[in-house]
């Protein structure tokens, strides 16, 4: 062969659809890349796990499930999914199957980059008829919040591969899956239909897709988007669908329907009865797709008018987890400090000072200190209750106590006058009577001469026990002392003299 003698490529080669192929081509190889990173799974034996088929069918389940207002359930694809690789391995535990479903959704979300984005180099021949690569980037399925809770949804590029196309027109292959679907119901290929039939489903989702695109980017920001040309002319073109694609899916319906209930063949009933859910649903989301088309001229309108009052544009806040957290956790320690110490620099905000000027100064220095704090708490007023007075011996009681320590002939033992006041008859008696010999034994004289008594009760210690039934200590000896009036001190003439040198 002669390499030399064969034309050269013409520099205006058409190599579009080329691209296309090259863009489907590199969009599955996420989905190819899972097989052959499977065995990376740690305590898990994944030989026997068809990732790739994991993958499609959770981009099928996510885009059947999402809708114009809101996305598909996290946890409910994770079950699907968990489903679908129980039947793949069913010797291997749940909770493997859960693993495995856990960790293909997350490699179609690309979980652990920053943007979550997948990046694929793609050639071309540019206009001087050289070759030159450019990266594409795409993503699979996206995550995001509405009313709080977290959901999916696939992107176009998830869509196409799962229809196998790419880069087409979303209209004119919505036309095209309708006329295949309708062409093969009337032949009686239903299985065949079926797969039609879920492809126009995908791409009716597709369609609202762009719809809903445009009014997210209307609500950022309403100078973003052409509401002038392209706009207007989606929304004509997309009611122009609905009506279109309306009447179509009706006369298909009605046809299947008819030949679902003629059916003889058990089978072919399913499949007929499969085929109307179907088609019901795309009917279902032409419905919800026009009212929006219907309520998007409002929408422009209010945001048009909310943020022409708003001020300047913010800037976007920053992605704390995917820009900050995971980058740095990817990072050592001496080289992830820096970073964090930047971020918290930046984002802590200067603090002006309390004093900005002299003036401000010298009026703080001027101010009188704070009032002291009073010593301790206020001391409330007691409240004093006056008791009864009870007095534990009697008058009578009294008079028979000064008749024993009247001790007769001399001194007597406190022993013998208890068990004098014993044989009284009174138990309290004995009692008053070891009292007042207390009282007795630590009595003041000089106390008692002033008081203008004429006779005083002594008692002194003997030093042997007392011998009482009831009482112990010490026993002591009782006597009386008589007081002369005529020489005692403190009289009227003659100052008081010091009890210690007071003289009974």
């Amino acid at each position: 062969m002669d390499l030399d003698n064969d034309p050269p490529v013409p520099a205006n080669l058409p190599d579009d659809g080329l691209v296309r192929r090259a863009k489907a081509l590199a969009c599955t190889a996420p989905l190819q890349s899972l097989d052959a990173h499977k065995a990376s799974l740690e305590g898990i034996d994944a030989r026997g796990y068809q990732m790739s088929q994991l993958a499609l069918h959770a981009i099928d389940q996510v885009t059947i499930a999402m809708d114009f207002d809101h996305g598909a359930d996290p946890e409910r694809v994770i079950r699907q999914l968990t489903r679908y690789a129980g039947l793949q391995q069913p010797q291997h535990t749940e909770e493997e199957h859960r693993r495995i479903a856990e960790w293909v959704l997350n490699k179609l979300i690309n979980v652990g980059t920053v943007d979550r984005g997948f990046r694929q180099t793609c050639g071309r021949i540019d206009q001087n008829g050289e070759y030159r690569t450019f990266p594409f980037s795409f993503k699979l399925i996206e995550e995001g919040a509405a009313g709080g809770k977290l959901h999916l949804r696939t992107t176009d590029e998830a869509i196409n591969v799962l229809v196998g196309a790419l880069d087409t027109d979303v209209e004119s292959s919505q036309v095209a899956a309708e006329h295949k679907l309708r062409n093969l119901v009337e032949r009686g290929r239903l299985d065949d239909a079926k797969v039609a039939a879920e492809q126009a489903r995908h791409r009716t989702v597709q369609y609202g897709e762009l719809l809903r695109r445009q009014l997210d980017a209307t609500r950022r920001n309403v100078r973003t988007v052409d509401w002038e040309t392209e706009v207007p002319d989606l929304l004509d073109a997309a009611l122009s669908h609905i009506e279109g694609r309306y009447a179509m899916e009706s006369q298909i319906l009605a046809h299947i329907t008819k030949r679902r209930d003629e059916a003889d063949n058990p089978r072919y009933k399913q499949q007929a009865a499969d085929l109307v859910v179907i088609v019901r649903e795309c009917l279902g989301r032409h419905m919800r797709l026009q009212k929006h088309v219907q309520s998007a001229g409002a929408v422009f309108r209010r945001e048009q008018d909310r943020q022409e009052f708003s001020g300047p544009p913010q800037r976007a806040a920053l992605d704390l987890f995917g820009q900050l957290l995971v980058p740095t956790l990817g990072l050592k320690v001496n080289e992830a400090l820096p970073v964090l110490a930047g971020y918290f620099r930046n984002a802590t905000p200067p603090v002006p000072p309390d004093a900005v000027s002299l003036t401000t100064v010298v009026s703080r220095l001027l101010r009188s200190g704070p009032a002291e704090p009073p010593a301790g708490a206020p001391v409330p007023e007691p409240q004093l209750h006056f008791g009864v007075d009870t007095n534990a011996y009697t008058p009578e009681q009294h008079l028979l106590a000064d008749q024993v320590l009247a001790l007769g002939d001399g001194p007597r033992l406190l022993s013998s006058l208890m068990a004098e006041a014993r044989e009284l008859a009174d138990p309290a008696l004995a009692r008053l009577v070891l009292h007042r010999a207390g009282q007795a034994f630590g009595t003041s004289i000089g106390e008692s001469v002033r008081a203008g008594a004429g006779r005083v009760l002594l008692a002194f210690r003997t030093g042997h026990e007392l011998h009482d039934p009831d009482h112990g200590g010490d026993d002591l000896l009782l006597t009386h002392a008589l007081v002369d009036r005529t020489t005692a001190p403190g009289g009227p003439d003659e100052p008081t003299r010091p009890e210690s040198e007071e003289n009974p």
